[in-house]
């Protein structure tokens, strides 16, 4: 099932419209792989899920300006925590983490953008 949760034009920025059955609606785009959602771009994500996550997946945020305030991670179809070690390296590499499902990741994202807050998304596919 595809969930539509997009009522709002947000004026050229990066709105995810859709999530489910193994792609993404964002911006009127389909994306059938994880990916990387800034308010003026979107990056291919490499991760597939929350099994082997490591620092390194999370650098690419890193590379695109300006500098988020919050990373959603949306971890598929249930929330993953981070272990402690993988949260402590990210912030003391400035990213601060915020893991749930996908689907609360992109609505989320969406509500956050409309308050021009600066946030990035990681997010996995749900079939």
């Amino acid at each position: 099932m595809s969930l539509d949760i997009s009522p709002v034009d947000f004026e050229g920025r990066n709105i995810i419209q859709s999530y489910g059955n193994g792609k993404f609606q964002i911006s009127d785009k389909k994306y059938d792989h994880s990916v990387l959602v800034f308010p003026d771009q979107i990056i291919p994500w490499s991760p597939i899920d929350t099994n082997n996550l490591i620092v390194d997946d999370f650098k690419k945020v890193l590379t695109v300006g300006p500098i988020v305030e919050l990373l959603l991670l949306g971890c598929g179809k249930t929330t993953w925590f981070l272990p402690l070690p993988l949260r402590d390296e990210l912030k003391e590499m400035g990213l601060v983490l915020e893991p749930m499902d996908t689907g609360a990741a992109c609505r989320t994202f969406n509500v956050l953008l409309g308050e021009n807050r600066r946030i990035a998304a990681a997010l996995m596919l749900v079939d």
